[in-house]
């Protein structure tokens, strides 16, 4: 006979205190959060009271959420800009949030994140072909989320 693992359910009054503790641990999405009380066995209807409940309480904050992705992703990750903007849509965070997440970037660092990534990638690019190290130089700063012009601008700068 094989057992399986009841999981276990949560009355919302559970689940708020549970999810309280899982939104103060780190910044949140509410699709994180929806999706986590979803796992607790909750009714639709209970899980949108208390997201609108972990919302009014300041336990999920989405415009906070990106401040903090970006401040991750650019600072520690170094990546550009297009690849944080995807990353956050992609956790359905709102367009307005992703503005203001964005403003977080100093430009200066973020030139001298493009110029370290060059650097360090130049070292290691085994390509002799100038053309192709160059492309090959290009498509792996681009993949990183920068600019196509702040790419080439460095790569002239590099050359």
């Amino acid at each position: 006979m094989e057992y399986q693992k009841k999981k276990k359910t949560y009355t919302p009054k559970e689940a708020l205190l549970k999810a309280a503790s899982y939104c103060a641990y780190q910044e949140r999405t509410q699709q994180e959060v929806r999706d986590k009380l979803y796992s607790y066995g909750l009714e639709p209807d209970d899980v949108e009271e208390l997201i609108v409940r972990l919302s009014q309480e300041k336990l999920i904050d989405e415009e906070r959420y990106a401040l903090a992705y970006v401040r991750g992703k650019y600072g520690l990750k170094k990546w550009g800009r297009r690849k944080i903007m995807q990353g956050l849509k992609a956790k359905g965070i709102s367009d307005y949030c992703i503005k203001q997440g964005l403003k977080e970037i100093d430009l200066d660092v973020y030139e001298q994140n493009l110029l370290q990534l060059l650097e360090k990638k130049a070292l290691t690019e085994k390509e002799k072909n100038p053309f192709l190290r160059r492309q090959k130089l290009s498509y792996y700063l681009m993949s990183k989320g920068y600019e196509n012009d702040l790419v080439q601008d460095a790569l002239k700068n590099n050359e």
